[in-house]
């Protein structure tokens, strides 16, 4: 059965086929022609797959991520990241840089703050003299960061699936996404210093306490639903509720740039991105435990451990596991399919799963920025019009950061550690 299930999956992948549907037209063909399962099996592992309470967060955080990408909030953050670094050269980078992770703590998802981005970033650098390959390979990096920053889509599915405390990794990430932006800011200022980036005109403190008074209502979202997760105030399901609630009083009643007539597309943008996660959910679990009821899990586990019995060693292994499956799956299907094969081999290390579950995120984030399915590479290239082979290039000095943080996360756990609880 494992060589057709792999087989199969191989084949549809090279030929483009999208991964929910390579995933569960793998599972099918195994089940169908090799091991005789019963057919209503798949329905019931699919169903399972997604009957999780903590899941139901993730409708509610994109909800919110449309509401407020139409209320006005993005152009906001970009004005107040401006005005904390318009004098420093090269401060339109810079302005990315900050706004990735003020945009991550609202949206939870890489691929749609890279496009939000983008869209106004990259024409404005643009204007500005900044190269476009430049300007378009930081988009995307900064946009990833979306998936580190809580409240994080891709920390939901593995605190479900791993059943680690999903408020200690939203709480455990921000470190680690502060340092790659810092990081970003660093290798800006180093090429717009070389490449002659411009400054802007600075701003007074006026101006400055006005552009924080503007975005002070977008700013305390992150802040409002991470502290009331951690202080048990309420589930991150009903902290999805409440990020949802804030954004459209926000929207609707503060910044007055939410129309009844826009609420139409808010939901079936909200529904459709719902609904694609969902099924891509339902089709890994049935090909997960595909896998577990061949016992591939125990195996993988098994070999990993006999390469070495050094647990640096194995973790350094575990890293580049991770970083070949991001370039060919995303972060969703990824975590699923490899929760049940690398947790248990992390825990026989003694390794915190706090500080495992930022390992994997954070390998996962470099695989958005990848190819052959860089999602955030290619978004940021259609939004800019750069070839995907200048934006790859471009993109590696910003890959090199996050690999220094992720190494400092693999190795120094005191990083994530810290959140957790007790």
């Amino acid at each position: 059965m494992t060589t057709v299930l792999f087989g199969v999956f191989i084949i549809l992948v090279a030929i483009g086929v999208p991964i929910s549907f390579v995933l569960g037209i793998a599972s099918l063909a195994a089940m169908y022609f090799v091991a005789d399962y019963p057919m209503q099996v798949v329905v019931q592992r699919m169903f399972a797959g997604v009957d999780s309470f903590a899941l139901m967060a993730i409708p509610f955080f994109m909800l919110a991520g449309s509401l407020m990408e139409k209320g006005g909030i993005t152009s906001r953050i970009i004005r107040f990241a401006l005005s904390l670094v318009g004098s420093l050269k090269g401060a339109l980078a810079h302005v990315v840089a900050i706004a990735g992770v003020i945009m991550g703590g609202i949206s939870g998802s890489g691929v749609a703050d890279t496009a939000a981005i983008g869209t106004i970033m990259v024409p404005e650098m643009s204007k500005r003299g900044y190269h476009t390959p430049f300007s378009a390979a930081l988009v995307a990096a900064s946009g990833s960061i979306g998936l580190i920053i809580p409240p994080s889509i891709a920390m939901i599915l593995y605190g479900v699936s791993s059943g680690s405390s999903i408020g200690d990794l939203f709480v455990a990430g921000f470190l680690p996404g502060a340092l790659i932006a810092l990081g970003f800011m660093l290798v800006s200022h180093i090429l717009a210093t070389k490449r002659g980036y411009p400054t802007e005109p600075p701003m007074s403190g006026a101006q400055r306490w006005a552009s924080f008074r503007e975005s002070i209502w977008a700013l305390m979202m992150p802040v409002i639903i991470i502290v009331g997760i951690r202080m048990g105030v309420f589930t991150p399901t009903e902290g999805g509720v409440v990020a949802a609630v804030y954004a459209f009083l926000i929207g609707k009643f503060v910044y007055k740039e939410l129309d009844w007539s826009s609420f139409p597309e808010i939901l079936s943008s909200a529904t459709a991105n719902t609904a694609v996660i969902s099924f891509l959910i339902a089709t890994a679990s049935l090909f997960g435990w595909l896998l577990a009821s061949e016992q591939i899990p125990q195996q993988i586990s098994d070999a990993i451990l006999s390469i070495s019995s050094n647990k640096y060693v194995i973790l350094l292994l575990i890293n580049l596991l991770l970083m070949v499956v991001g370039m060919f799956l995303d972060s969703g299907p990824a975590i699923i399919l490899l929760v049940p094969v690398l947790v248990p081999v992390a825990q026989s290390l003694g390794v915190n799963l706090t500080q495992f579950g930022l390992l994997m995120v954070i390998n996962l984030t470099i695989g958005l920025l990848t190819p052959p399915v860089g999602t955030a590479l290619y978004v940021s290239s259609n939004v800019s019009k750069v070839p995907l082979a200048r934006l790859s290039t471009a993109i590696l000095p910003f890959i090199g950061v996050m690999l220094i943080v992720l190494m400092m996360v693999t190795y120094i756990p005191q990083m994530t550690t810290w959140a957790t609880k007790g």
